[in-house]
């Protein structure tokens, strides 16, 4: 946790000032007994009420003292804790957006987004009551202590007695909570895993009707969070019981021992008042420790998931040296020997793959399910890097370049339709944030949702639900295709992107494709054979090998492979 408080350094100065007002109130806390004292002593037992009234004019002043000390230092603790939440959160996230699809499946996105909410809110709570206690505790414990022996060192035994015992109880208390507190934030990992999956695919759920089985998984991992988080709570609910129980027998004990030593002139009733009240201050002191040895252990399990993400390095980086910038115009893609592995994998998804994609022409990708295709595609934008072999964007290696440099020059139509919550024109956009109305209506024309788009009421400005929920598969892809094509890159991806189209819409869009990436390379995984038919270069892949290059006829008449596929889904006049 203590690495984490290296973000506290914009706060240095206000942290200063927080610590002297605390230091301010205990001593405000500290003074008032000792007043106390003073008016029973000198203006009760003496009936002096001018030196009543003017001692309590005093005690007035120091609480109104520290009522506003007091309500400054939990401003500016506030103020800190909430600042340090909201500099983490933002660390957080811009580490999480360098990471590779590598660091996002190895932590999980449930994982992630407990993180960034729930495990910062657990450090930024804690951080809030350091703020408050870690001075104010000792203060009142020490400062306690020695007024204590100020006003009658031999009743001071009986702290010597019930402090050790009290202390003692506070330990074996949170020692035995400790465990729970660690594992609480793993259950509530998995209650997050279970909601998310719930939630993101209530449509498969229902389809297969398996609405109670989804339930009853969310109830168990519900109620094992439920029974951890109740064990926890009875552990930590025997503190307040036994804490009173020590202090009223403490109190018990000092006024008995009290009432000898007033009896004997060795004290006077005040000093036995204010005894009583520094008794409470020390104890209670002891009391602050423990609530924060409660929360530390959880908020420290918590900073730990928190460095985690911080300290987790990219396994995909910028070079140090970034070479320059392929030109625009430059949308050659070349595979050189290219082979790649999978973190654990028995045997590599892709070996030895060497082929070159030029501007003009499209270059198709078609093989069976996880031969490699969607592999090869996320290879050219980095989002993965090659284990041995080169991937070239004209003539530059894509290691040598930073991913912002690459990535501008390309545009992916991924194998699942994303959008966001907003308007259509604004997801169309996101290819390209300046484009004109006129760019971002060609670039639906272009994607054969020029026609739908128009059909809803408010047309551009129609507002998509999150997710674009409120659209068919369909529709989702064509808008999909529509923001990569505003970009208008010198490399276009389609990983699978026409697989929710029907044959109808497939066939215009291909054509109208023709027109508009006449100077970029256009690679296209696909599993319909229709969709590649026409490419004027077809790489086969099998088991993450290339089984066979060429046109449709070629492939036809040279690759097996391609002809079984071919023989699955198309009639012998269709494929001829």
């Amino acid at each position: 946790m203590l690495k984490l408080f290296r973000f506290l350094k914009p706060y240095r100065m206000v942290i200063v000032l927080v610590m002297v007002l605390i230091l301010l109130q205990s001593l405000a806390e500290l003074y008032l007994p000792t007043l106390m004292a003073d008016i029973v002593n000198l203006g009760v037992v003496e009936g002096d009420t001018a030196y009543i009234w003017r001692m309590g004019g005093y005690m007035m002043g120091v609480t109104v003292i520290g009522t506003i000390v007091s309500v400054l230092a939990s401003l500016y603790a506030s103020r800190i804790s909430s600042g340090f939440g909201r500099i983490v959160r933002g660390k957080v996230f811009a580490h999480v957006e360098s990471f590779s699809m590598h660091e996002f499946d190895k932590i999980g996105t449930a994982s992630m987004i407990t993180r960034t909410t729930n495990d910062i809110n657990q450090v930024q709570q804690v951080l809030m009551m350091m703020l408050r206690l870690m001075v104010m505790a000792p203060m009142m414990c020490i400062g306690g202590i020695i007024m204590a022996l100020y006003k009658d060192a031999q009743l001071t035994l009986v702290l010597l007695v019930a402090l050790p015992v009290l202390a003692g109880a506070i330990w074996l208390i949170v020692a035995k909570g400790l465990p729970y507190f660690k594992a609480i934030q793993k259950k509530l990992d998995r209650l997050n895993l279970v909601l998310r999956e719930g939630l993101m695919g209530i449509r498969v759920i229902r389809s297969f009707n398996r609405t109670e089985h989804e339930r009853g998984r969310f109830e168990d991992a519900n109620r094992d969070l439920m029974n951890t988080a109740v064990k926890v709570n009875q552990i930590m609910a025997v503190m307040m019981p036994v804490m009173m129980l020590i202090m009223n027998l403490s109190t018990i004990a000092i006024v008995w021992f009290g009432g000898w030593r007033i009896d004997s002139g060795a004290m006077g009733v005040g000093d036995l008042m204010a005894f009583i009240q520094y008794a409470m201050q020390i104890m209670f002191s002891l009391l602050m420790f423990s609530m924060m040895f409660v929360m530390v252990p959880r908020a420290s399990a918590s900073a730990v998931r928190i460095g985690e993400v911080l300290e987790l390095q990219p396994s995909v980086t910028d070079p140090s040296g970034s070479a320059s910038a392929p030109r625009h115009s430059s949308g050659v893609v070349e595979f050189d020997n290219v082979s790649f592995s999978y973190p654990g994998a028995e045997r590599p998804a892709l070996s030895d793959i060497s082929f070159r994609a030029v501007p003009g022409e499209v270059t198709a990708i078609i093989g069976g399910t996880g031969s490699g295709k969607s592999t090869l595609i996320h290879l050219i934008p980095r989002f993965f890097d090659a284990a041995s072999g080169s991937v070239r964007i004209g003539g530059t290696d894509v290691k040598s370049l930073s991913q912002d440099q690459l990535r501008k020059h390309i545009a992916l139509v991924p194998q699942k339709a994303v959008l966001f919550s907003g308007s259509v024109q604004d997801n169309i956009r996101y290819g390209k944030e300046d484009a004109t109305d006129e760019e971002v209506r060609e670039a639906a024309k272009t994607a054969q949702a020029l026609e739908f788009i128009e059909s809803m009421p408010e047309g551009f400005d129609a507002v998509l639900a999150q997710g674009g929920a409120n659209l068919s598969g369909g529709q989702k892809q064509r808008l999909s295709i529509a923001r990569a094509l505003v970009r208008k890159p010198s490399i276009y991806l389609f990983d699978d992107s026409f697989s929710a189209l029907d044959y109808k819409t497939d066939a215009k869009l291909r054509a109208a494709l023709k027109g508009v990436t006449t100077d970029a390379a256009v690679l296209i995984v696909a599993q319909r054979v229709s969709t590649v038919m026409d490419a004027d270069r077809i790489i086969v892949l099998d088991e993450g090998r290339i089984a066979g290059v060429g046109t449709h006829r070629e492939l036809m008449e040279g690759s097996e492979i391609y002809r079984e596929i071919v023989a699955s889904q198309l009639s012998e006049e269709e494929s001829a």
